[in-house]
């Protein structure tokens, strides 16, 4: 009886590292059919630990995320370790991030780190939580959770600099408020900017001197139908251009870190 359990459990590690190799060579379609396929003949589960996270990994690297989730929390409900459980729950955390679920991602940050079996794992909490914060696109906030891992940290510039470098929508909207066209250029729009504030004051000239000369008729048509309208359009151009200029900001800082960093990323 002894032997034949031996001759089992050996059986079932010669499935594992066959799922292992078509892991490790990103056959992630293989590796999950030979990964159920171990967990069906696991009949103590000995390995249901490593069968859903593995599985976890490979869907997450297939970007099926809501899959990956599920199997790291089933990695997480067999973990037999503390850091078996920090890694699954860490795992959870990065796919919510690559999700962009990153408020969840975030309230699971705060977890792990009120949990005092992790308070060695501080360091890694608070890079991932900075991590979450860039996919909110919250460069402020991610560079205060890396300052508290080295005041020195690498992505700390980076950070730095990518909301440094975007703009207020708030103050492009109220500028265009009273000055039309101002918005625009504060952006880095120039000519749709000066034209914008060429056509307001050219409207403007037609509407006031319709209502000097006693047209009054005139003034109102051209008030509302010319003038308010490039005045709405103005501001509601600064707002457009302030989104676009803050996402071509930070599109250009998340690729710089899906291409140049060399450090772990979700």
């Amino acid at each position: 009886m002894f032997v034949f359990s031996v001759k089992a459990q050996d059986h079932l590690s010669i499935q594992l590292d066959l799922a292992n190799n078509l892991f490790n060579n990103k056959q992630y379609y293989d590796a999950i059919t030979e990964y159920k396929r171990l967990q069906f003949f696991d009949s103590t589960k000995t390995f249901n630990y490593e069968i859903n996270y593995k599985i976890g990994e490979c869907y997450k690297a297939g970007a099926k995320y809501d899959d990956a989730v599920k199997y790291f929390s089933l990695a997480e409900l067999n973990a037999r370790t503390d850091n078996e459980l920090f890694d699954s729950k860490i795992q959870i955390i990065r796919t919510n991030i690559l999700r962009r679920t990153s408020d969840r991602a975030l309230q699971l940050c705060d977890e792990l780190e009120k949990d005092e079996r992790f308070n060695g794992k501080r360091d890694e909490i608070n890079y991932w939580r900075g991590w979450a914060f860039i996919f909110a696109d919250n460069w402020d906030a991610a560079a205060k959770s890396f300052a508290k891992i080295n005041s020195n940290h690498e992505l700390i510039k980076l950070a730095e600099q990518t909301e440094k470098a975007k703009v207020s929508v708030t103050f492009a909207k109220v500028i265009s408020y009273i000055l039309p066209g101002a918005g625009a250029i504060y952006t880095g729009n120039f000519l749709s900017g000066l034209m914008s504030l060429g056509w307001n004051l050219l409207s403007g000239y037609w509407t006031i001197n319709s209502f000097v000369e006693n047209r009054v008729f005139d003034g109102i048509v051209v008030g509302e139908l010319v003038w308010l309208r490039f005045y709405r359009g103005a501001i509601q151009n600064a707002e457009e251009f302030a989104f676009e200029k803050n996402l071509e900001v930070s599109n250009k800082s998340l690729r710089y870190l899906q291409n140049e960093y060399k450090g772990i990323k979700p």
